[in-house]
């Protein structure tokens, strides 16, 4: 008895393939040269019946599983071989006589490999121990008040700004920047 996404199968056999895929060069003498090797995905085929109390259950039971096969759904097979995110490429039914409740039915079975993303999206609104969600704001303009001796180039600098930046960001010349006046950084 196995399972396929919780639906029972009388199995007989079960059966995997696990191969891979090489690139082979021919050479003068000798065996040719192998310089790939990619991992395919493993295959299962599984056969049996499915059996229902009724012909109608088992019916069912084929229904839901044609409908995971067309929608591409993942599902979890339990036999003596076990494989889940495995999808079905292939189920085939025979209808026999001496099968009076259910059908013979052979299912291929591919294994899936699911990609993972490292991305996480950042909310933009965080919650401080149950009070209204504090809303994450554009980082306010930062100044400096400028002192003798300063200039675009040492302010740039010190705060890490680039200097075309800078210039752009304040109406004064270089040569002739006022003391005491408030230049804008970032």
């Amino acid at each position: 008895m196995a399972k396929l996404d919780g639906h029972k199968i009388d199995n007989m056999q079960e059966s995997f393939t696990n191969s891979v895929y090489t690139t082979a060069y021919p050479v003068e003498k000798g065996l040719p040269i192998t310089d790939s090797v990619q991992r395919q995905p493993k295959t299962f085929s599984v056969s049996g019946r499915i059996l229902g109390k009724t012909p109608q259950a088992a019916e069912t039971i084929r229904n839901a599983l044609e409908v995971k096969q067309n929608k591409g759904q993942l599902v979890k097979y339990v036999g003596r071989i076990s494989a889940s995110d495995v999808l079905i490429t292939n189920l085939n039914g025979n209808y026999d006589a001496n099968i009076a409740n259910g059908f013979s039915v052979s299912i291929d079975l591919q294994q899936v490999r699911i990609a993972k993303t490292p991305y996480v999206e950042k909310s933009s609104n965080q919650t401080v121990s149950g009070k209204k969600p504090v809303v994450n704001k554009k980082p306010s303009s930062k100044y400096h008040t400028v002192k003798a001796g300063d200039t675009y180039w040492a302010l740039a600098r010190k705060y890490g700004v680039p200097l075309a930046t800078l210039m752009k960001q304040n109406p004064w010349p270089a040569r002739k920047i006022p003391i005491g006046v408030k230049m804008k950084i970032k």
